[in-house]
């Protein structure tokens, strides 16, 4: 398993606090379109081995009932079944869920979908959740026209064509970055596409905004 990091923002710092103002604006939109009291089961598809942000594995710590959440990584995360009693940890990938179809209330997954490499890659990650929620899906990514690319802290070379975007990444020093596998920044236009191809027809995507912006986007499908 690999426990990568895949930010380079640092622990306790003004950025580590601001993600996690957004990422509970996030979860309290969750909450909101799928009242906890409702599910059976939730599954969190890529949960992170980090434990030094206070963003990281924000949703087994904040969603009330730990008896109902399964945690899914590729990386090792079994010490969240020791800090969240009732939690069980699966190893797996977000890609080739390995459950039954309609076997989990909701999947959620957070800052996931743009660190499993290629589009084909998304769209197998989506057509996963859809596969085997039963109620509904909540995948949130970071917004690629935000001005501040979050992982990487640069302001706007991420606007650029993703080609150029990998090759200044890679005269910067930061090649874990410009490497497809490890990002690949998505926006509305990609996550519509992504749902019309795969034939999904009730999703809504929600705006979280950072200074009057969108820093952040959460595909709900139902």
């Amino acid at each position: 398993m690999s426990d990568t990091n895949y930010t380079l923002q640092k622990p306790n710092t003004y950025i580590d606090r601001l993600s996690l103002k957004k990422r509970l604006e996030m979860f309290d939109l969750f909450t909101t379109i799928f009242p906890s009291h409702e599910l059976n089961s939730v599954l969190d598809a890529g949960v992170t081995a980090d434990k030094n942000a206070q963003s990281s594995n924000y949703f087994e710590k904040f969603f009330p009932e730990k008896n109902k959440i399964i945690a899914l990584s590729n990386q090792n995360a079994t010490f969240l079944e020791e800090i969240y009693p009732g939690l069980r940890f699966q190893s797996g990938d977000v890609k080739a869920l390995p459950f039954p179809s309609k076997s989990i209330d909701v999947i959620f997954s957070s800052a996931v979908i743009e660190h499993i490499g290629s589009y084909e890659n998304q769209k197998k990650m989506i057509a996963e959740c859809v596969r085997v929620s039963k109620k509904g899906v909540f995948i949130t990514t970071p917004n690629r026209w935000h001005p501040i690319e979050v992982h990487t802290l640069l302001p706007v070379i991420h606007w650029l064509p993703k080609k150029i975007h990998r090759k200044i990444l890679n005269m910067l020093g930061l090649s874990f970055y410009a490497d497809e596998q490890n990002m690949n920044l998505l926006d509305v236009k990609i996550l519509k596409k992504i749902c019309n191809e795969l034939k999904v027809i009730n999703y809504n995507i929600f705006h979280i905004k950072t200074f009057g912006l969108t820093s952040n986007l959460v595909l709900v499908i139902h």
